[in-house]
């Protein structure tokens, strides 16, 4: 029997449990499966809520919450955007895409906490450095940098998406901002990344942080180690610098695409029968297009966990004149050195209600039936309508 547009949820309670009879999963996935399977299920308790005027009940599971769970990104996405638009400036604003050679993957696989960290420290260090350099900017810009591990195909693939300010300020607290482009050259980014992320996995090597398991073990041998950094020493890496947009709208826009997507939505996901999943893929040999792939649902399971990320790990960090110790005090500089106006947030912080009415044009408050005031109270477990009649 075929399923139609499933949901992540579906395909985990189908697959999961033959996953288990191949694999084992780390703590911090199967907790992931376990929100994700109990997600808007009762589990996670109820919100009732009830019109003072008709007594028309409604019942609102809870959500998970789970950062990778695909039913729990959207108003948190929104809300995210929102606040960032306090310090937004309306310059332009471009996107760097930092990646590494596969040669490394499985490596990376391994150590996640060690290396993702790396490959956030490589590239802020990168950007700092080369931005500071009077030939290039002279100053410190502003950036937000978003890890992701995957591809469209959900096959591992670890990258750090940069949003990086079209300009910086000096430590005179002058403005400088190149016209016509980009103020770094491509090839010196990645030369330099090249550079700060060997050095670093060396140093980790050396210190005896690492560790080497499944198609790493080879390189717990110092020959295949040694084998690996020529490899990645002798490739150019890639760092690719995409297009800049104007305004700050947009930039916040765009950057809602990146922040808290997962590695794969529910609508992505077309359909789903006793063995398989096929699911919406990106085909960059043919411009990017749409195709279907079709996967046997525990490789399906099997590519989706490998993108879970390790507990408490910080996946959107802030540098620059964004960083959380620099933000309030030097954006209202730039702003008034740039001549450009202050950006409002449209909702109250942590406010989702009012949220959800501007966002979706619904009113939670007032009574579908007949316009009264509904009045809200959680409850810590499921409570069924016929419990409540």
């Amino acid at each position: 029997m075929i399923n139609n547009n499933p949901t992540m949820q579906d395909v985990l309670l189908q697959f999961y449990p033959e996953y288990l009879g191949s694999y084992t999963p780390t703590a911090n996935q199967a907790k992931a499966v376990h929100h994700i399977l109990n997600c808007k299920t009762g589990s996670y308790g109820v919100n009732v809520s009830m019109c003072e005027e008709c007594g028309h009940v409604q019942f609102h599971n809870n959500s998970c919450r789970d950062r990778s769970c695909p039913m729990c990104q959207a108003l948190s996405n929104e809300l995210w955007i929102d606040a960032q638009n306090e310090h937004v400036l309306d310059i332009d604003y471009y996107h760097i895409v930092f990646t590494c050679p596969s040669e490394l993957n499985p490596l990376i696989y391994c150590n996640p906490k060690e290396l993702y960290s790396l490959f956030f420290h490589a590239a802020a260090e990168t950007i700092m450095e080369l931005s500071k350099d009077p030939a290039h900017l002279g100053g410190t810009p502003g950036f937000i940098s978003i890890m992701h591990t995957w591809s469209s195909n959900l096959s591992y693939h670890p990258h750090i998406h940069v949003l990086c300010t079209g300009g910086g300020l000096d430590k005179d607290r002058n403005w400088h901002q190149k016209k016509g482009g980009f103020f770094l050259p491509g090839k010196a980014i990645a030369r330099l990344f090249k550079g700060k992320f060997l050095s670093g996995l060396k140093a980790l090597h050396e210190a005896g942080k690492l560790c080497y398991e499944g198609e790493a073990a080879n390189y717990r041998n110092r020959h295949g180690y040694q084998e690996l950094l020529d490899t990645c020493y002798g490739k150019n890496w890639v760092t690719d610098i995409r297009e800049s947009f104007a305004g700050a709208e947009t930039v916040m826009n765009y950057l809602g695409r990146y922040t808290h997507r997962i590695a794969i939505s529910n609508s992505r996901i077309l359909r789903m029968d006793k063995k398989s999943v096929t699911f919406r893929v990106k085909d960059y040999k043919n411009g990017g297009n749409w195709k279907e792939l079709t996967l046997d649902g525990i490789e399906f399971v099997r590519r989706f966990l490998m993108h879970i990320p390790p507990k408490k790990f910080v996946r959107i960090r802030y540098y620059g004149l964004l960083s959380n110790q620099n933000k309030r005090r030097l954006i209202p500089i730039c702003r008034n050195l740039i001549g450009c106006r202050e950006f409002l947030r449209r909702f109250k912080k942590d406010e989702k209600v009012q949220a959800i009415r501007i966002l979706y044009k619904k009113d939670v408050t007032i009574c579908p039936c007949c316009g009264g005031v509904m009045s809200y109270k959680p409850c810590a477990r499921w409570i069924s309508p016929k419990s409540s009649a």
